[in-house]
């Protein structure tokens, strides 16, 4: 393996303990890289210590190895429920990846006991699981790690385990700030003593973390490794051994484009990135079925328990194809991975270098191959200048075929297809329009019938970005997509029901409606005859005459009224009757004013 080195192990001006030599042998770990040269040292020496430096330059053994030499040097042994090393890092990926790396360093040193609290597992078990078995060294996300300090009424006290905490580790610490953690790891910073060595890793270097770097380190020392052969005026950020190229097409035939390379290297081992979930979860799926002879596995930030196990299987294979998000851009080393391809640019460019640096890592050559659309081709100026990461135009991708009617076949037979391409298509559109970099990508020069057809949609979804705008540039599939089912029979049997049941509350809806405005009428009516009934009141108490005829009006209405409500008769019978009444009323009320003996005028 062609490394970049700075030296062997025994070249250390401090000495390792001999369990630890014996790991890296077996490792095959015979040297240095440069981040590991300069922090260790320093690190052993009880400084605290903020490195910078290139993604896979590995930075894990950098803060493994001082960890476990800090520890084995304690006066005291570790009880069961004292944490003496705590390492914060921003995913469950890169948690496991550590606590792998850790856990072949303590197959010699079997007094201290690991314990990985990460999401997507019922936080009571972490908790029973640290009660039973301990905790020496703690390998944690944030979110997971701040739940176990308030867990006091479950019968964990993780407050007072840490008071014996000799070393924590912020592992790509500028992403665990980027993923809005910052707040977490303040509450966590609170519970841990003063008098402690921390060391702080990450890949860039921003404002927001050197806030944390005065709040969480004591006098640090500052370490920017760079690569050998790296110029010292440049800060070129992704590996040296990288070849980095880009690709320009169009969005019709972008995933015809890829589908095409990747069948040309299936027995190769490859990330593929789309920038969301849902385009993961539509385009993986359709990889599954178009790549014949690969393994395709898909990993996004959505999925809960399985998201452990795809990220450990898809480590072992020898090739492969993984569809993921940028929850697999930072840290995470998978071995051997020949090509990252980005079939969406990243929101914001620093995430472009951490994608390329999956592969390249530690020494090894690796490449990178980014897919842009023709209005996104000054991306490459702007990445070599504000990235200072250099790309090559990558020579056209042959035996280029047209996948998109299988795509769209597959729609056609499965709704879960179907609903997953929609709302990949929103997703891909919202995410373009939150661009960092707007002034290329530009949500007003997207073609969305280009990309629609790239999307193989049989029609488009209904979506505020396309509301009064017509496409006479896509054309929708003549099928009434309501009737389309899914594969699922337990799912087609659910949306059945669903249907059945918005059926029979749209016919409620209609029924309520119609009540509420004949209930309104009968509430007329019962006021007409109320009128009348204190009508005759009135006369009564002015000590004027009533009638019989009066008496009998007003009884009629009463028993009219009701006959109304029963259904008996109907409403225009009922109105008949009542406009007939006032009408003789108003007559009879006229010819007695007429006879009036007071008319003169008084």
């Amino acid at each position: 393996m062609d490394n970049i080195t700075d030296g062997k192990w025994d070249s250390l001006p401090v000495k390792l303990h001999d369990s630890i030599s014996q790991t890296l042998k077996e490792l095959k770990f015979t040297y240095m890289t440069p981040v590991q040269s300069a922090c260790i040292p320093l690190f052993m020496r009880n400084k605290d210590v903020a490195a910078e430096a290139v993604t896979g330059s590995g930075k894990t053994l950098a803060f493994v190895i001082p960890v476990l030499e800090i520890l084995l040097k304690r006066e005291e042994r570790l009880r069961k429920m004292q944490v003496g090393a705590l390492i914060i890092t921003p995913t469950r990926e890169l948690a496991l990846q550590i606590t792998e790396v850790m856990g072949r360093f303590l197959e010699k040193f079997p007094q201290f006991r690991q314990i990985l609290l990460i999401g997507g597992s019922n936080p009571i078990e972490d908790v029973e699981k640290i009660k039973n078995q301990g905790a020496n060294i703690v390998v944690a996300t944030p979110g997971r790690l701040e739940d176990m300090f308030r867990r006091k009424a479950d019968g964990l006290d993780l407050a007072t385990a840490v008071k014996s905490l000799d070393v924590l580790v912020l592992d790509e610490a500028d992403r665990l700030l980027d993923m809005g953690f910052e707040m977490s790891l303040n509450t966590i910073l609170e519970y841990l003593p003063k008098q402690r060595r921390t060391g702080l890793f990450s890949a860039t270097q921003t404002q927001e973390l050197e806030k944390l770097v005065r709040a969480g380190l004591r006098n640090p020392v500052r370490i920017t490794v760079k690569e050998k052969g790296v110029a010292e005026s440049s800060v070129q950020k992704t590996p040296a051994r990288l070849s980095n190229y880009y690709t320009v097409c169009r969005a019709e035939q972008k995933f015809n484009n890829l589908v095409a390379f990747l069948r040309q290297h299936k027995h190769e081992k490859l990330l593929v990135f789309f920038s969301t979930c849902a385009c993961v979860e539509y385009f993986g799926k359709a990889l599954e079925v178009l790549i014949k002879g690969a393994a395709v596995r898909c990993i996004h930030g959505k999925m809960k328990e399985k998201r452990n196990k795809i990220f450990a299987d898809f480590r072992e294979l020898k090739s492969g194809i993984l569809v993921c998000t940028d929850v697999m851009a930072r840290g995470i080393d998978i071995p051997e991975v020949n090509w990252v391809l980005q079939c969406d640019p990243p929101r914001c460019a620093s995430s472009f270098v951490h994608r390329c640096g999956r592969t390249a890592r530690i020494g090894n050559h690796g490449n990178a191959l980014v897919f842009l659309l023709p209005m996104e081709e000054s991306y490459v100026h702007f990445l070599s200048i504000n990235q200072k990461c250099p790309l090559q135009q990558y020579p056209p991708v042959k035996d280029v075929v047209d996948v998109l009617p299988k795509l769209k076949t597959l729609s056609l037979g499965d709704r879960a297809v179907f609903e997953k391409g929609m709302k990949a298509f929103v997703s891909y559109v919202q995410a373009y329009a939150k661009h960092e970099c707007s002034l290329i990508f530009r949500i007003k020069d997207l073609d969305f019938a280009t990309l629609a057809r790239g999307f193989a949609l049989l029609r488009l979804p209904k979506m505020p970005e396309l509301k009064g705008k017509t496409f006479p540039n896509f054309t929708e599939e003549s099928i009434d997509t309501d009737t389309i089912r899914f594969k699922d029979k337990n799912r087609e049997k659910q949306r059945q029901k669903m249907l059945a049941q918005q059926k029979i509350d749209w016919k409620d809806q209609v029924l309520r409606k119609n009540f509420i405005k004949n209930n309104a009428w009968s509430k007329q009516n019962d006021k007409k005859v109320k009128k009348k009934k204190i009508a005759a009141k009135r006369k009564l108490d002015e000590g004027s005459d009533v009638d019989d005829e009066d008496i009998k009006e007003l009884l009629k209405d009463a028993r009219l009224l009701k006959k109304l409500k029963k259904g008996k008769i109907s409403e225009e019978d009922f109105e008949k009757h009542m406009n007939t009444a006032e009408t003789s009323n108003h007559m009879l009320a006229d010819a007695t004013h007429a006879d009036s003996p007071y008319d003169d005028g008084e």
